[in-house]
C-alpha cells in the first residue's frame, strides 16, 4: 500500500479551489485532502467508499471529481482497466503527464513522478506520435508481488 502523504492544509486546499474559479464547498475539500494523503490516483468507486464517513452521495461525488478535473486541479487517467481514476495535478509536485506502474498481479497503482520517460521515434517513423502522447502506462510485478 502507497505511504500516505503529508496532510495538505485546508486553507491551501480552499484557495486552490478559489483560484480555480470554483465555490469551495465540502465533497471538494473532502476529495482534494484525500487524493492529496493518499498519493495515488483514486476510482470514483475508492473515493466514495473512503468518504462515506461524510455522507456524501455517489452523485455528488462524481460531479465534483468532473468540476474540479475541468477546473485543472485533477487529471483522469485510465490505467487500462476501463475505470477511470482521479489524480492531483500537482504543477509542482510532478509533470501532469508522469508515467504510473500497475502490479499485474495485486493491482496496486504507483505514480512514477520522479520518473521522467523520453520517448524518440525510431528512424523513419511518424514524429509527430511521440508529441501526443498524454499518458504512459508501465505494467508489472511490484517488489511485493515479484
Amino acid at each position: 500500500m502507497p505511504r500516505p502523504k503529508a496532510r495538505a492544509s485546508l486553507d491551501h486546499l480552499r484557495d486552490a479551489i478559489r483560484e480555480a474559479g470554483l465555490r469551495v464547498t465540502g465533497p471538494r475539500i473532502a476529495v482534494l485532502e484525500h487524493l492529496h494523503g493518499t498519493g495515488t490516483p483514486s476510482s470514483h468507486g475508492e473515493l466514495v467508499e473512503a468518504l462515506a464517513h461524510h455522507g456524501f452521495d455517489a452523485a455528488t461525488l462524481y460531479r465534483n471529481l468532473i468540476d474540479l478535473t475541468r477546473a485543472g486541479l485533477l487529471n483522469r487517467i485510465n490505467l487500462g482497466d476501463n475505470v477511470w481514476r482521479f489524480e492531483l495535478r500537482a504543477r509542482e509536485a510532478h509533470h501532469p503527464e508522469h508515467p504510473h506502474f500497475v502490479c499485474t498481479q495485486c493491482g496496486e497503482v504507483t505514480c512514477l513522478s520522479t520518473v521522467r520517460v523520453k520517448l524518440t521515434p525510431a528512424p523513419g517513423s511518424n514524429k509527430s506520435v511521440v508529441g501526443n502522447i498524454s499518458e504512459i502506462l508501465i505494467k508489472g510485478q511490484c517488489a511485493r508481488c515479484a
